[in-house]
């Protein structure tokens, strides 16, 4: 029997080509005309401990990853005592026969024949990706050319490794027969991929960062493409420089952008502020991890909403949002790149390592991002106000050097040609023209896509981020239940809202313990009926997440 929704989990230690067996069988199903959705699980370890990958796909979107699987393959015996419960019924469970002995099961030596071809422990996950693809049926040829694409060092080992396991596994091959398509139905890419292809998009000249994880592929990623795209990639000693480098790229008129996760970013706090007082454009990828202080960096969780929300010192229009997939990761990347320009103020990005580090099909179109201006000044430059009032709060941009006059840019407090004071008229002056920005911030983001609504019910399930991901696929069991998923959560756009919610019920969905979103919800003025929270570093797996929302219906 043909089957549509295959999932796959390849479990080991760091070390034993666990991830880039997750990659590498995403692509297999992805080259399949597939969609895949994968997601890595990997402890802050260089070797040893527990990885495993995740890999879910089917001829039709899919959101999320199961942690029930089709298939378990398991490169060590803590993946077994680990995984082996999460096999479905029908399932096949591939062990290394080397290290345990199962009653039920395929066994294979794969601690024996990676020693026979003199190869290295990294190549149990090419044994993986073999396994997988023959008990699919996939035809030998075809994962030949998968792996000339993917193994380009210690490409013959590795087919040889693969012809070991197809002959090893010839009874079983075919077992699970896929439901496949002529083409590709997207590329695959990771959140941070589409986010920074995003920001390149809509014209991002300069990017820098300190490596801090679920933040860091941003900048490997850049740092790899800079070339290609023309963008100047920079790694500075400290986060304090990351972001001070980037208000003097600003103010010299390059489009810059920096990426942190929350400790990172809170070395970043002084320079935030300074960004809203000098009226610097700056966006600021920030990837949430549970915290607090170090946290568990390489896991998920949403816990820097307030902090998102409510960092920096003094009063300053914002913006903040938050986007769900890499589809929409790629188009809000650009939007808020743009956004930040046109209003001159700091914008975040906030994401999780959910949707950072997850690989998933995208369909972009980076030729369809428009580049939007700044307002630049033309007129005499002995008579440039850096600051000047409009009804807007936007005043005209000019960089260095401009003959004739000085381009200001001051953390104190400054009249329109940005000459300090501490006149109460003109503080009062500027706040005000500041903070004007807000209101015009909210009149164009009733033009944009604020608010997203996947299907109809009377429950409204809403949610906000990477969380998003989760929910949609766990409503596809759940009747009467629409998801709501908030983009923009500053400014807050409660119209929008209003309108998604119409009288339905309000269930909550989100990664963190003290209820952060729901918070923000009520705080706008939004009943909330129940809420579903989750906060041990793990993304929520849809099949529990819709009981959980069952249970809350109830």
């Amino acid at each position: 029997m043909v089957q549509d929704f295959l999932t796959v989990i390849v479990g080991g230690e760091a070390g034993h080509g666990v991830k880039k067996s997750g990659n590498v069988i995403s692509i297999l199903m992805n080259e399949l005309g597939r969609y895949v959705f994968e997601m890595d699980d990997y402890q802050s370890l260089i070797r040893g401990g527990h990885n495993f990958s995740v890999v879910s796909s089917s001829t039709s979107p899919v959101y999320s990853h199961y942690m029930s699987a089709d298939i378990i393959v398991c490169l060590d015996k803590r993946s077994v005592d680990i995984h082996k419960d999460r096999l479905k019924d029908g399932g096949t469970l591939v062990y290394n026969a080397d290290t345990v002995t199962l009653d039920s099961g395929t066994g294979l030596p794969m601690k024996t024949w990676i020693k026979d071809i003199k190869g290295i422990p990294l190549m149990a996950g090419t044994i993986g990706v073999a396994a997988v693809s023959a008990l699919c049926g996939v035809e030998f040829s075809f994962l030949e050319r998968i792996f000339k694409a993917n193994y380009p060092r210690g490409l013959e080992a590795n087919v040889e490794l693969a012809r070991m396991v197809y002959e090893r596994m010839k009874d079983d091959e075919g077992k699970f027969e896929l439901a496949t398509a002529e083409t590709p139905p997207g590329h695959l890419l990771a959140g941070n991929e589409a986010i920074a292809l995003g920001a390149a998009a809509a014209g991002l000249d300069v990017y820098i960062a300190y490596p801090m994880t679920p933040a860091s592929t941003v900048l490997h990623y850049l740092a790899a493409l800079s070339k290609k795209l023309g963008i100047a990639v920079v790694h500075p000693e400290t986060e304090i420089a990351v972001v001070n480098m980037a208000l003097g790229s600003a103010y010299a008129g390059a489009r810059t952008a920096v990426g942190s996760s929350g400790g990172g970013f809170a070395l970043m706090h002084e320079a935030f502020s300074l960004a809203g007082m000098s009226e610097t454009p700056l966006m600021v990828i920030l990837a949430s991890r549970p915290g607090p202080s170090t946290g568990v960096p390489t896991y998920t969780g949403q816990g820097d909403l307030d902090f998102a929300l409510n960092v920096g010192h003094g009063e300053f229009p914002r913006i903040v949002l938050s986007p769900s997939g890499t589809n929409q990761a790629f188009e809000k990347a650009a939007e808020l790149l743009n956004l930040v320009w046109k209003f001159q103020v700091p914008g975040i990005l906030l994401t999780e390592k959910h949707l950072g580090e997850s690989w998933m099909t995208t369909i972009i179109d980076p030729e369809s991002v428009k580049v939007t201006k700044p307002i630049l000044y033309d007129g005499p430059l002995e008579q440039y106000g850096r600051y000047e009032k409009t009804d807007s709060g936007i005043s005209p941009m000019l960089y260095p050097p401009a003959k004739g006059t000085v381009v200001k840019a001051s953390s104190y407090e400054h009249d329109q040609k940005g000459i300090t004071t501490e006149e109460a008229g003109k503080i009062e002056e500027m706040q005000e023209k500041r903070y004007r920005k807000e209101k015009a911030i909210v009149e164009e983001m009733r033009d944009l896509l604020t608010i997203t609504t996947h299907g109809e019910g009377s429950t409204s399930l809403v949610t906000y981020g990477s969380t998003t991901l989760s929910a949609l696929e766990a409503v596809k069991n759940v009747d009467d239940v629409k998801v709501v998923q908030v983009i923009y959560l500053r400014p807050f756009p409660d119209w929008a809202l209003w309108e998604a919610l119409s009288d339905s019920e309000v269930i909550v969905a989100e990664l963190s313990v003290s209820g952060q979103f729901e918070n923000l919800l009520r705080s706008e003025g939004f009943d909330v009926s129940a809420h579903i929270r989750q906060y041990d570093g793990r993304a929520f797996d849809p099949p529990e997440l819709a009981a959980r929302v069952r249970e809350a219906i109830q």
